[in-house]
């Protein structure tokens, strides 16, 4: 491996990207189980990239099976240094349309079924989390976005539910009470386990519909979502396209030290197992 990769994990509706020249299809065995579907490892834009279909190819797992750890893991032991994800959202608030993007750059959690760190069994680490996503990479984003013609926001708050189903119009109204942007049910691990593994993460919020918060709208349906996002996954690949092009190939966001000072745990007191666990990710400060 010659340089830092670029991950990009496409969300519904987004199963593989047009003009990747795949060169490898890597199935991997993780310590937290098996990816969602193999890695695609190619080149785009004159750079490495890998590439992983969150819901399978196909579509086959729902929100709460997504196997985030693995995926996580999987795109660190590929050598991925940054991740661009994409995802479909609901809009929470009026001036945020169908077909916008959105960069949120904060999180709030409503899941209940979901491993969400690589920690525990021998090891302790407390990462900060307080800005959850990397800014340089989600600022790029929204530049290129901008750049391909897309209404863009920069910013704003993801609530991420369980699903699969989506929300009652009670919770809808909660959220909007919270002041949060899109809804979404898989951005937040992702992004909480980026961190962990120190993965530059930054979210592509393609909107599909208003939730049903909004009456003038009709409550959201799969057709409904299914027509915009066949509207949104152009515009997401020519944007990816732009994005892989321009990100540097160096680092200078904090995320790349993210676990210097979240380690608790001594290294002479973590189990040979959790070290051996672990290692892609804790190597270079318990060695």
């Amino acid at each position: 491996m010659s340089e830092k990769r670029i991950g990009i994990i496409g969300g519904s509706g987004l199963y593989d990207i047009e003009g990747v020249e795949v060169l490898e299809e890597v199935e991997l065995d993780t310590p937290f189980g098996a990816p969602s579907d193999p890695f695609s490892v190619g080149r785009l834009a004159g750079r490495e990239v890998v590439f992983l279909a969150r819901h399978g190819k196909g579509h086959r797992l729902l929100p709460s099976e997504l196997p985030f750890r693995a995926n996580i893991y999987g795109m660190k032991k590929l050598g991925v240094d940054w991740i661009i994800s994409v995802s479909a959202v609901g809009s929470m608030k009026e001036d945020v349309h169908p077909c916008d993007v959105v960069l949120p750059d904060q999180f709030i959690d409503r899941t209940r079924l979901r491993r969400d760190t690589f920690f525990g069994d021998g090891v302790v680490a407390h990462i900060g989390f307080a800005d959850p996503v990397c800014g340089e990479l989600s600022a790029l984003l929204a530049d290129c976005a901008e750049q391909c013609g897309a209404r863009v926001h920069r910013g704003g708050t993801y609530v991420c539910i369980e699903g699969p189903a989506f929300s009652t119009r009670a919770e809808s109204a909660l959220y909007r009470s919270w002041g949060v942007t899109v809804i979404g049910m898989t951005n937040y691990q992702e992004a909480k386990l980026a961190r962990e593994a120190e993965i530059c993460y930054a979210t592509m919020a393609c909107v599909t519909d208003y939730d049903c918060w909004r009456e003038t709208e009709e409550t959201v349906t799969v057709e409904m979502l299914i027509e915009n996002l066949q509207r949104n996954t152009s515009l997401a690949q020519e944007v990816i396209r732009a994005a892989v092009g321009a990100i540097g190939t160096q680092r200078s966001c904090p995320c790349a030290g993210a676990l210097k000072a979240a380690l608790f745990t001594p290294p002479e007191a973590i189990p040979a197992e959790a070290k051996k666990r672990l290692d892609v990710l804790i190597r270079k400060y318990v060695e």
